[in-house]
């Protein structure tokens, strides 16, 4: 019996509909959906998204849900121990001729929880990489407002720090993801940089309850991105 595939597949922004046709013909076969979680009280947010797709297979009562715990801490120690346990999870079942589909929120490669699987798995297994949208072309979309243009720089800054700074005078485009985690500090970088700026912040876009705000979230809703968009001379 030879070994199952592993599939790291990108979900999206949290609409269903969002999917890519390759996704979805994948999750509408394969016998286990590995959706990492941040604690045992979170749902995964990537399975109710693929949900819509299990609950329509004829046999959905045998697809097995692994939701390994992928906190979100800073420990890189306990972190990696996380990873591993969850690696060796999914090597048990790819082990047993089984294909797993690993379902992670937007693009596979783009920040994603994905990857540190598939650093551990990589040299023993085959596995596939399926693109998803990711949450700020989709807040683009929302919004109806490009994100760059001509030779204009787009920069996805995933965490505020001294490099914004150093960075902030050579682009044009700025998506600042999660952003309501460090929303003042965000505020008062920007600021400073005299040019003319559109602000647009998107919270859980694509999906029922999505808001688009003029300027920064002052909420903390987790799935928050916001869009600075500095204006031509």
């Amino acid at each position: 019996m030879g070994k199952g595939k592993l599939y790291g597949i990108g979900v999206g922004p949290g609409d269903t509909e969002l999917l890519t046709l390759k996704a979805a013909k994948i999750l509408e076969k394969v016998p286990v959906i590995c959706a990492p979680r941040a604690s045992n009280e979170k749902e995964s947010i990537a399975l109710s998204i693929v949900q819509p797709i299990i609950d329509k297979r004829a046999d959905r009562k045998k697809v097995m849900i692994v939701a390994p715990i992928f906190p979100m801490k800073k420990d890189i120690e306990n972190l990696k121990r996380h990873w591993m346990e969850a690696s060796i999870i999914i090597a048990d079942y790819l082990n047993s001729g089984r294909d797993v589909a690993f379902v992670t929120l937007g693009d596979p490669s783009i920040f994603s929880t994905f990857t540190y699987v598939q650093k551990n798995l990589e040299t023993n297994y085959e596995i596939e990489v399926v693109p998803g949208i990711t949450s700020f072309t989709a807040c683009a979309a929302s919004i109806k407002k490009p994100l760059v243009e001509k030779n204009e720089i787009l920069t996805i800054v995933p965490k505020i720090d001294e490099r914004l700074n150093d960075i902030l005078s050579h682009g044009d485009c700025f998506v600042i993801m999660k952003a309501s985690r460090n929303s003042k500090k965000v505020e008062k970088i920007i600021k400073k940089d005299p040019r003319e700026k559109t602000i647009t912040s998107v919270q859980n876009c694509t999906q029922e309850n999505e808001k688009i705000i003029d300027g920064f979230s002052k909420e903390k809703p987790y799935l928050t991105t916001t869009i600075v968009k500095f204006d031509e001379e």
